[in-house]
């Protein structure tokens, strides 16, 4: 003969549940307001500027001996000035460019797409994040700037997972054209003016005199000085003379 089963004294010990006379129940216009998921809606034009001086001061303590004698610094997203303000500030000569006016004296009022060229051997910028991420933009910017001709030297700001990314041929055209070093900014950009910036941001720099075989990775620090320079002199091919010298 089997051993009772305890479970019928469980069923019938077990205390059953108290109706809370302080709940109402709910019904029709009582249930809580269903909030839809916050939706990624991005700014017109994609338009953040970056603020704060202090991401391109660093660039340029960094890079200034490759960056400076280059003269002049082409800017597609010059906006109100805030990149181009501290490279004027520096000695350098800013051509600036956007798709709308936002005050940046002299600006060329184009299309990044719309230039065969680049008119300064430099350029220097935070790119609409939509027009190069894997998702939105396919990597279209990066593209466009890779087939550019006349610029020797391109410092793009950047969220520091952009490269992560291989969907859409990004990660295919980063394995073809890798940058040539990134500098991981170690401080967060609050692009928004909002505080509590989520992302950490990079400049990701593509120099075509650069002999390195694989993407070099340095740290960046708000105060530059406390970092060890790198040395350019080791990685940059030597100007070729003129076929006429």
């Amino acid at each position: 003969m089997s051993a009772p089963s305890s479970r019928s004294l469980f069923r019938a010990t077990k205390a059953k549940p108290v109706a809370d006379a302080r709940q109402g129940a709910l019904h029709g216009d009582d249930w809580p307001e269903h909030v839809a998921p916050r939706e990624d809606v991005r700014r017109a034009d994609d338009f953040y500027p970056t603020g704060q001086p202090e991401a391109i001061r660093a660039l340029l303590a960094r890079d200034g001996a490759r960056i400076m004698p280059l003269g002049k610094v082409w800017e597609p997203c010059v906006g109100a000035g805030d990149m181009a303000r501290p490279m004027v500030d520096a000695g350098l000569t800013v051509l600036g460019s956007d798709i709308v006016d936002r005050g940046w004296p002299d600006t060329a009022i184009e299309s990044f797409y719309d230039f065969a060229a680049a008119p300064a051997p430099a350029i220097i910028t935070n790119p609409p994040y939509a027009e190069i991420n894997a998702r939105d933009g396919h990597g279209r910017w990066l593209r466009h700037t890779l087939d550019l001709p006349e610029w020797e030297y391109c410092a793009l700001l950047l969220s520091w997972d952009w490269p992560a990314a291989r969907a859409n041929g990004l990660g295919a055209l980063l394995d073809a054209h890798p940058f040539s070093y990134c500098y991981l900014m170690r401080w967060k950009l609050d692009f928004t003016g909002e505080g509590s910036p989520p992302q950490r941001n990079a400049w990701f720099v593509w120099d075509r005199r650069w002999a390195g075989v694989e993407p070099a990775f340095r740290w960046m620090d708000r105060d530059d000085d406390r970092q060890a320079a790198l040395d350019l002199a080791d990685h940059i091919k030597p100007l070729e003379p003129d076929a006429g010298e």
